[in-house]
């Protein structure tokens, strides 16, 4: 392939990835599911426009690293402290239930501890994304239920880090005594980290002197440290995106967070374009195929799991109920993250290939129908406390999207007709 075919199918990728975001952004659904489409269209098992699953896994990778480096820069420390200990307390009974369901199931197929642990991590996860943006819908994220949910997000976001390290020692010949001190001193790190941020004032960065007046520069500076501390991180035989983690959550606390935020807000929805793409990119449409019953039952049992489960959680910390029932099917869905946990338990060998990408898919169609589950449960519980007939019923459910869709299809018959 030349240099400009290259080019080419970069730009007919963008533009595709663009247009399936603003459809389903017409939709009132999260462009993300858009992008993941758009990667699924044009991937090996699609249409077959991208084959290089090499250098589509780097894509991810990259796009992780700069993730995790935006989240920690948007973690506020001391904002997060007002929920801390609710959300703490959830996301760790949560990670807990998951990995026992886990162990059950473990009884009936004789899955290892190795694949246990992966499974529980990979389910216990949300996605940041997709909840924040559900609960902006329904008018609900500055409220009390959106912030203790953010705060869970937030929380469930930290507690990637130690999991990918544990998945990392896991794989291979499995975890023995000596892996336990890279995980013990980067827990310690973080724990560090967070407790000396907690309790300063923003700290004062040469960041700004450096490139006070140039946006651009103060950009890639922000990028550097973000490399930077991913290449320590990764020479002491940690995660990479440990590194970058925590290079973000330094900056984002520093006396420069909101000249920073705005700097790399441009290049945000770039990332986390390229990520999902990516995403849609790694599914492999024949294994679905394969194995539909299996991830259809799988995709069932995740969601209808973590809404109880999240539901439960919030009702057993005195939450009402209304509250409770708005975080559970907000956090139903398993998280942007799930996939790097999965790919680390592929390279690990806790997973082979054909598990791996069932894995995958039960993630992305989890993202993506997850908005679908929240309009139709957060809908039947209003209409719940007000008895109609069905075909009322199902004209509140679905009308609005109903109508909008016939919309758009009517303009583009009668812009059709116009040619």
């Amino acid at each position: 392939m030349s240099h400009a075919e290259g080019l080419t199918e970069v730009a007919i990728v963008i533009a595709l990835a663009l247009l399936c975001g603003l459809g389903l952004g017409r939709l009132r659904q999260p462009a993300i599911v858009g992008y993941i489409l758009a990667g699924v269209l044009l991937g090996p098992s699609g249409l077959g426009f991208v084959e290089n699953r090499e250098a589509i896994g780097l894509l991810a990778e990259l796009g992780v690293l700069l993730l995790l480096f935006v989240v920690g820069m948007e973690l506020s420390v001391r904002a997060f402290q007002a929920v801390l200990g609710f959300a703490l307390l959830v996301t760790v009974l949560e990670i807990a239930a998951t990995i026992l369901f886990m162990a059950a199931l473990a009884l009936v197929f004789g899955w290892n501890l190795g694949l246990v642990v992966l499974l529980g991590c990979v389910v216990s996860l949300s996605s940041t994304a997709v909840a924040i943006r559900m609960l902006s819908d329904i008018q609900e994220l500055h409220g009390d239920t959106g912030r203790k949910v953010v705060g869970v997000l937030i929380a469930q976001d930290l507690a990637f880090v130690p999991m990918i390290l544990v998945i990392g020692a896991l794989g291979g010949d499995g975890m023995a005594p000596v892996d336990l001190l890279p995980l013990a001193g980067a827990l310690a790190v973080l724990g560090g980290v967070l407790w000396f941020l907690a309790r300063r004032p923003a700290l004062r960065l040469p960041l700004r002197q450096w490139a006070r007046g140039q946006r651009d520069l103060t950009v890639l500076a922000a990028l550097a440290w973000c490399f930077a501390a991913a290449s320590v991180s990764g020479l002491l035989g940690l995660s990479s995106a440990f590194g970058a983690f925590l290079a973000g959550l330094v900056l984002g606390n520093s006396s420069d967070r909101r000249a920073l935020m705005r700097a790399i807000e441009p290049i945000q929805g770039v990332l986390l374009m390229a990520f999902f793409l990516s995403v849609g990119l790694l599914v492999d449409l024949p294994t679905i195929w394969r194995n539909l019953g299996t991830v259809i039952v799988l995709l069932l049992v995740v969601t209808v799991l973590k809404t109880a489960l999240n539901i439960g959680l919030f009702r057993t910390l005195d939450e009402p109920w209304p509250n409770a029932f708005k975080a559970g099917t907000a956090l139903s869905q398993v998280g942007e993250f799930s996939f790097v946990l999965a790919g680390a338990g592929l390279a690990g060998g806790l997973v082979d290939d054909e598990v791996h990408r069932i894995v995958v898919a039960v993630i992305v169609l989890s993202l993506a129908t997850s908005p679908f589950w929240f309009l139709t449960a957060h809908r039947l519980h209003v209409l719940a406390l007000q008895p109609t007939s069905w075909r009322e019923t199902l004209g509140s459910l679905y009308g609005g999207e109903t109508s909008r869709l016939r919309g758009l299809v009517e303009r583009a018959a009668r812009r059709a007709r116009r040619r």
